[in-house]
């Protein structure tokens, strides 16, 4: 037992699961065993399988999935104390030569981990590791061996470009920023991740906020600039902690402060919470809410590089952007671009959603297909169901078809298919999806969260939003799928900042792939998918139905008829579609059509 780390993950996700009684376990466990330690870490990207535990060993790593406190009593006793593993219960292992085994080692195979490469491995809360794995030497070297244009130099090498969704090569925007003379400059980080189904930024920050740091100030002495602001959704109450431990931790260090290095640079930096706003992830909307305005983009140029912050050159870049540098100033530009395409270099972090099997946090090269992202590293589709679509981008995005799965995932693949990359959120879907209520879900977010400023994307969202719920209530009319079409290029091309730009996506990328779904909406009056309720009725086979009462008695307007032990029948004149019926019936005789 000598040397034995148990690590528990304690991420949202993780404690989402019940990690913090996990934990709390282990700690009575093994509070006689001193040669046995107990520590935490932020998410390692299975989130399907929290609470997660590991049992680390020299080189040799062991990783249990859905580790209840009854399972970490045998964790302990069977193979800290023991030395037996509990094969049934390995999600992940690897051990000294490399070699990768447990339930869910494919999850793993394609994934190359460089933002996410401490995340589910060190203790986010303790510098000491971040340093011992090398943290905070790429900026030693940045501030102590390298010239500023220099680090600018060898990130417009590597082609990193930025992974908050636009794209930009970023060596280049640091450039622009470092090209404007001015008294003071600013860096900030844009932590505002807003998406529906997206969670990268959450789980780095979790699980590895020194790099965050370590980028933006490396960011800082590259541009010139001396103070940063890491912009983090209020929502987000876990990061923001962990953040503030390592920002104290990296000034008790002398990583932030006066003189970094002996270097003569100065730099440090402080959170500003965001009050939940999706605009404010555009960037002149982040920046107004940091000045203490209301969050709403404004006309550029003059762009943030020149004129952002308080009026002085600002570089924003977002949290994995960040996250990826100290890697490529410690590795080298040349290292990057072994992994990805030509144009799209590095890798990419996806948060896996919806209707895949295996929801969580995986990080490939650019370049790998959706296919490869659903199936070999999200297990596939839930129930073994149809693949149908998977949305990218967010709210913003768009949804791409099964048909083309085998699309590269990159900066000028997706486009092309009339979606975006986005930050990295895909939320996949089976046969059982509306496309057409998929459109009107995203529409109504992004209506909602339009700041005003724009006539067409205040007035033109919600015409469109009013045009979808019609549809799928049953009351579409001839004309309405060429009005929703007229009315997205309109907004697309008119309105000022990315959220009216792109808030079409998911309306005209579903019209574009699955117009036959709008026409059965419109003029048949149906839901081909059986999902919008006001286009399906309910009904009961009576080859299943054995009369136990229980939709009966669930039903909130007593649709429900018939005698117990025989089966029963829906009134659909008095139905409210709430599906009450389907989730009581325990023999599956309840069905839509």
């Amino acid at each position: 037992m000598a040397d034995t780390k148990v690590i528990v993950g304690m991420g949202t996700c993780g404690l989402s699961a019940g990690a913090q009684d996990t934990y709390d376990r282990l700690e009575e466990l093994l509070a006689e065993s001193p040669d046995a330690h107990l520590g935490g870490t932020g998410c390692i990207g299975m989130c399907y399988r929290e609470p997660l535990v590991e049992v680390r060993q020299g080189d040799t790593r062991t990783i249990y999935g859905d580790v209840d406190p009854d399972l970490a009593e045998r964790i302990v006793r069977e193979h800290v104390q023991g030395g037996q593993v509990l094969d049934d219960h390995v999600a992940y292992s690897m051990g000294p030569e490399g070699e990768r085994g447990g339930t869910e080692k494919d999850f793993h195979i394609l994934q190359k981990r460089i933002v996410l490469r401490n995340c589910g491995t060190l203790d986010p809360e303790n510098i000491t590791e971040y340093e011992q794995a090398g943290g905070y030497q790429a900026l030693k070297k940045a501030l102590t061996e390298m010239e500023p244009d220099e680090i600018i130099g060898t990130v417009k090498d590597s082609g990193l470009r930025g992974r908050g969704g636009g794209g930009f090569p970023t060596g280049l925007k640091w450039s622009f920023a470092a090209g404007y003379k001015a008294d003071r400059k600013y860096v900030i980080c844009n932590a505002d991740e807003g998406d529906p189904g997206a969670f990268m930024d959450r789980s780095i920050l979790e699980g590895d906020p020194h790099a965050v740091l370590e980028g933006m100030i490396i960011c800082g002495r590259a541009i010139g600039a001396s103070f940063g602001y890491i912009y983090c959704r209020a929502e987000y109450p876990l990061a923001i902690r962990r953040l503030q431990l390592a920002i104290a931790s990296a000034r008790e260090k002398g990583y932030l402060g006066q003189d970094i290095f002996g270097s003569g640079f100065d730099f440090d930096l402080k959170i500003k919470q965001g009050a939940g706003a999706f605009v404010c992830g555009e960037e002149t909307a982040l920046i107004a809410s940091i000045e203490g305005q209301r969050g709403m983009p404004r006309i550029r140029p003059p762009f943030p590089a020149e004129a952002g912050l308080w009026g002085k050159p600002t570089n924003n870049n977002n949290v994995e952007t960040y996250a990826n540098v100290p890697w490529i100033i410690a590795n080298g530009a040349e290292a990057y671009t072994e992994y990805g395409t030509e144009k799209s270099p590095g890798t990419k972090v996806f948060a896996l959603a919806g209707k895949v099997k295996h929801g969580g946090l995986a990080e490939v090269p650019m370049g790998t297909t959706i296919r490869d992202l659903v199936f070999k590293i999200g297990g596939g589709i839930k129930e073994d169901r149809e693949f149908k679509a998977v949305q990218m981008g967010g709210p913003s995005g768009g949804c791409i078809p099964a048909e083309l799965s085998d699309t590269p995932v990159d900066f000028e693949s997706i486009p092309a298919t009339g979606a975006i990359m986005g930050s990295g959120g895909m939320v996949v879907m089976d046969d059982a999806t509306c496309m057409v209520e998929i459109a009107r879900f995203f529409l109504d977010f992004t209506q909602d969260e339009s700041c005003g400023k724009c006539t067409f994307c205040r007035i033109g969202t919600l015409r469109m939003l009013e045009v979808l719920t019609r549809i799928t209530q049953g009351e579409g009319e001839e004309g309405d799928i060429e009005k929703l079409g007229r009315l997205g290029e309109q907004i697309k091309e008119a309105s000022l900042c990315g959220l009216g730009q792109t808030a079409p996506n998911p309306v005209l990328t579903t019209i574009r792939y699955y117009k036959d779904e709008y026409e059965a909406h419109i003029a048949d009056h149906s839901c081909p998918a059986g999902s919008c309720a006001a286009l399906v009725d309910f009904h009961i086979d009576p080859e299943k139905c054995v009369g136990c009462t229980l939709c009966a008695k669930n039903c909130p307007v007593d649709a429900i008829t018939g005698e117990p032990k025989k089966p029963h029948v829906i009134d659909n004149d008095k139905c409210v579609r709430c599906s009450k019926c389907i989730t009581s019936c325990n023999f599956g005789a309840v069905y839509k059509r």
